[in-house]
């Protein structure tokens, strides 16, 4: 059961693997941009493409769906970020039980935003954790878990896209002991959890109050969505990279040529340099493509 691209190694593997899919369930395909298009899941994609055999529930209210899968008699349910609290009657139906793939090292970072979580907070390391899932949302007793660097470099995107094999890898290995009845759950420690909130659009606007390292983290954690942005002369302008850097502040917000051939911005503490921007509706570029082509930028303070 799963949703996004996060999903989707751990399904590979599985569907390579000995053991047999016998169904994977996605959510209901949904009408999305202007168009309204109607868009499927990543792991509805992959699937069909894998001639696995595809089943899509809103939520398992129905009492018709959870009868549905009950018949299907699955020794174990694998949950990769399918936005589902699944119900006791779920719950109830494999005797190997339902069991989670979450990318925080629980309890750290519990809820539906872990990867941006842990870039924002600044950690060094974040990791993986397969647990059980129980009716509390990310509580149930911990199977494995495996840490991972975070890197100055990585953003949500890119952190994800690791974290996604690491976990797929950790459930390979963990599943023949699971069968095996060679693994002995650990409980979580409730009072060292904390917890993460969804992230809306408007959470990417930057505040040039805020410290160069702040806004840097920002930058990293909501890309690609829903992107750090600023405006400027009217248009939104949307910071895909950047570097926090010392500096004197006396104006946040004011446009700094740099003197290095690069551009920055002041911030409540130190100067956040700039590397990559797009103006909505324009293609992505450099900073410098996009200096070269707005004068009156540099110099100019932007909004906070």
């Amino acid at each position: 059961m799963g949703v996004p691209d996060f999903a989707v190694p751990a399904l590979a593997r599985l569907a390579g693997s000995e053991h047999d899919v016998i169904a994977v369930y996605t959510r209901m395909d949904k009408p999305s941009g202007r168009g309204r298009a109607t868009t499927v899941s990543p792991v509805k994609r992959a699937a069909e493409r894998m001639g696995l055999n595809v089943r899509q529930v809103e939520n398992f209210k129905d009492a018709e769906d959870t009868a549905a899968l009950a018949k299907l008699k699955p020794d174990v349910i694998i949950v990769a970020s399918f936005g589902v609290i699944l119900p006791q009657s779920v719950l109830d139906i494999p005797p190997y039980n339902c069991i989670n793939l979450h990318p925080s090292l629980l309890p750290r970072y519990r809820g539906p935003t872990p990867i941006p979580a842990a870039i924002l907070a600044g950690d060094d390391v974040t990791g993986t954790t397969i647990m059980l899932i129980e009716r509390k949302v990310d509580s149930g007793p911990i199977l494995a878990q495996r840490e991972f660097p975070i890197y100055p470099s990585d953003t949500t995107g890119s952190l994800t896209n690791k974290l996604a094999q690491v976990s797929a890898d950790l459930l390979m290995e963990m599943l023949p002991d699971w069968f095996g009845r060679a693994v002995t759950p650990r409980p979580q420690r409730d009072e060292e959890a904390t917890y993460t909130k969804a992230i809306s659009k408007s959470d990417g606007e930057v505040d040039w109050n805020l410290s160069a390292v702040d806004l840097w983290r920002r930058v990293r954690a909501y890309y690609p969505w829903p992107v750090a942005f600023t405006s400027w002369s009217g248009r939104g302008i949307r910071i895909l990279e950047a570097s926090p850097q010392d500096g004197r502040v006396d104006m946040p917000g004011r446009v700094l040529d740099l003197g290095d051939g690069g551009f920055g911005v002041q911030a409540g503490d130190g100067i956040l340099k700039l590397a990559r921007v797009q103006v909505e509706g324009k293609r992505e570029m450099s900073v410098e493509e996009f200096v070269r082509g707005h004068r009156g930028f540099v110099g100019s303070v932007l909004p906070s």
